[in-house]
């Protein structure tokens, strides 16, 4: 039942997985430089990249600022409000040399593209005064809560500073950057944390998860189905974090979704079938004997079928696993445009890859952990009502994945 109550909370028409992100949280993307491209002088440039229409809303303008459509509207936009958009911006986004505050002057505004929205990307010079050598201190509180707009905001930050570089995750708890600091630990933690955050407030790849552990039998199932999915969005998240692979965003997410619905469909005809949902007998399996429910969950725990058993292939069983890791290697570009990061390789860059992707490992395990388990005794003890209840998830969840590829194709 608790399956079901995610599932009425996810598919109501109103929470698509773009608008959810949206209304619920925002990121901030921001690189910071020194001002002579990382050597040891005060002055500090930072490009930041703020969602369009949430900055105008911020900034409390009018609708027709913050509806604007169209790059070139929303620069005439930009260029028109500049005042309000630069006094909200500096109110909340900091950088101090040694102490003192730098003093900001905004260069440019532009508009990108991030994904498939609108960002205000806006050139600021601080001008810091102070001995060289000295330690700067760079703070974000951009889109707070207590605006109401969004909420857990998260300042994304690649930095090269008083000759030192790295990433860091600034957030209402710790909002502040400082050079100097023996920052790899931490570093670490933070992409780690913003991984497992990623996985667990991502609906889609939480949905597509639970299809994949709707549709395992048994423990070897999950396994190998869970590492072909891990090593393939693995591999395209560090090859699109990195920028060695680009894939526009308009074809990643309706991809995305289109492969939650097609694993929920496989799912709901399996069920309808009825496979592995006959009375006493552990999913996969045909009885052999007994069939009480402590045999029956010892059988789906099993690494391989128990002697007199025979397991039941199907097309399904023998294309699983290429799928899975089809749909793995397009998650992993998903993952990867959580992070913002397109950047050259080096070694900073690449601690805070590899800990955002053990971020999101963790997470991963850890549903699972916790759902396969409750699937298998809901099927041992009670087959009947595990064959509507998840008859019924699944085929919410493929109402919400197809209903998700209409809308990211619109």
């Amino acid at each position: 039942m608790a399956l079901a109550g995610l599932l009425a909370v996810v598919s109501s028409p109103a929470v698509g997985p773009a608008a959810w992100a949206h209304d619920a949280t925002s990121d901030v993307y921001a690189e910071v430089t020194s001002a002579a491209g990382g050597g040891p002088t005060a002055d500090v440039t930072a490009v930041l990249d703020l969602e369009y229409d949430l900055l105008m809303k911020s900034a409390w303008l009018r609708a027709e600022a913050y509806e604007a459509t169209g790059r070139a509207d929303q620069l005439a936009q930009l260029d028109e409000h500049e005042r309000e958009v630069d006094g909200y911006v500096t109110d909340r986004f900091a950088v101090t040399y040694d102490g003192e505050p730098c003093a900001p002057a905004l260069d440019a505004a532009d508009v990108v593209e991030r994904g498939e929205r609108a960002y205000a990307s806006l050139t600021y010079t601080f001008a810091c005064d102070g001995e060289p050598e000295g330690v700067h201190e760079v703070s974000s509180n951009l889109f707070p809560d207590a605006e109401s707009f969004v909420h857990s905001t998260e300042t994304i930050i690649r930095y090269e500073l008083d000759e030192e570089e790295g990433s860091a995750v600034l957030t209402a708890a710790s909002p502040t950057l400082t050079t100097g600091e023996n920052r790899l630990l931490k570093q670490v933690g933070e992409f780690f944390v913003l991984g497992g955050e990623h996985l667990l407030f991502g609906l889609d790849h939480v949905l597509f998860l639970l299809a994949l552990l709707i549709g395992a039998r048994r423990l070897r199932d999950v396994v190998w189905t869970a590492t072909a999915f891990t090593v393939a969005h693995s591999v395209t998240f560090l090859l699109a974090a990195l920028g060695v692979v680009s894939v526009p965003a308009i074809v990643v997410e309706p991809v995305i979704a289109a492969s939650i619905a097609v694993v929920a469909a496989v799912d709901l005809y399996l069920i309808w079938r009825g496979r592995g949902f006959a009375s006493g007998v552990a999913p996969g399996f045909t009885s052999g004997g007994g069939g009480t429910t402590s045999a029956a969950v010892r059988d789906a725990l099993r690494w391989r079928a128990p002697a007199g058993t025979r397991d039941e292939l199907t097309g399904w069983d023998r294309w699983r696993l290429p799928v899975v890791f089809a749909f793995g290697l397009v998650h992993g570009v998903g993952f990867a445009g959580a992070l913002g990061i397109d950047a050259a390789w080096s070694w900073t860059l690449l601690w805070s890859l590899l800990s955002f992707n053990v971020g999101i490992e963790a997470v991963q395990l850890g549903i699972i952990a916790v759902v396969f388990p409750l699937l298998v005794l809901l099927r041992a003890r009670a087959p009947r009502t595990a064959r509507w209840v998840l008859g019924s998830t699944t085929a919410g969840i493929v109402v919400v994945a197809l209903y998700w590829v209409v809308e990211r194709l619109a």
